[in-house]
């Protein structure tokens, strides 16, 4: 007799890092565009999910109300493995939730998102520039922003744009040097990690440094390790990319994925 407890959908495939980044970047191409889809809301999603989860993604993203990791690239229930913290301060509750989505769920891909404005980094600059510590839990965060803002500082660097990318690298070089495990996924080229910065004005995301395979490369706004044109092509690629990851990722869902993508992604 078939066991009635069996999931009644299949996992869908694993895919690539390459391929999990290409989705995250077409849905923010969706989110900017003004044509999000946003799949995997219906009922049969629910039911599909109450089976196990299987997301493409972890995001280790700030807290802030205006940064949402979902509605920012596109995403719906089960897509995104998500861990949100002011300033995305790593402490050991957060670092284990995302080894947690990494080495047990086993998303292929861990996103560090920053974003312009940071109210977090802020802080810490007025802090570092006044000498005075904020009070309660607040200068919990301030202390674990402190040594990027200082390092930024100390090569002449005062813009809070760019201090918040030192940030986001920061936290980057932390999580594989605080964790064993996830610098092995990523050195044994089951993980990609890639840090990222949120447009708060357009909603664009730019992808800022990673580590890992990310073949065929996807730079939204040209900055990163991929030039302009490049990135303008890899653009008119993206539509075709993702249909392609998508099967990976949700052919065992009965989701329907309306309305068709655009031709172009940007």
């Amino acid at each position: 007799m078939p066991d009635p407890t069996a999931p009644t959908t299949p996992a869908p495939a694993t895919p690539t890092p390459a391929a999990a980044w290409r989705l995250l970047a077409s849905g923010n191409a969706r989110f900017v565009d003004g044509t999000p889809r946003h799949p995997h809301a219906s009922h049969w999603r629910r039911q599909d999910l109450t089976a196990g989860q299987h997301p493409f993604a972890a995001v280790l993203s700030c807290a802030d109300s205006r940064v949402s990791p979902e509605l920012v690239f596109d995403r719906g229930l089960g897509d995104l493995f998500v861990v949100r913290t002011a300033g995305h301060v790593v402490d050991d509750v957060a670092l284990g939730s995302l080894e947690y989505g990494v080495l047990h769920v086993g998303t292929p891909l861990l996103a560090v998102l920053g974003h312009e404005d940071c109210g977090c980094v802020a802080a810490t600059i007025a802090a570092a520039e006044s000498g005075i510590r904020p009070g309660g839990h607040v200068g919990t965060l301030v202390d674990a922003v402190m040594p990027g803002v200082q390092a930024a500082r100390d090569t002449g660097t005062i813009c809070l744009g760019e201090i918040m990318e030192e940030h986001v690298r920061r936290t980057m070089r932390g999580l594989l040097d605080r964790s064993p495990a996830l610098a092995d996924a990523v050195h044994d080229a089951r993980v990609a990690l890639v840090g990222l910065t949120y447009r708060l004005t357009d909603g664009a995301v730019r992808l800022l440094d990673w580590v890992g395979d990310l073949t065929p490369g996807t730079d939204l706004e040209g900055g990163g390790r991929q030039d302009g044109a490049r990135a303008e092509r890899r653009h008119e690629a993206l539509a075709a990319q993702e249909m392609a990851a998508n099967d990976a990722v949700a052919a065992a869902t009965r989701d329907p994925l309306t309305p068709p993508l655009p031709t172009q992604a940007g």
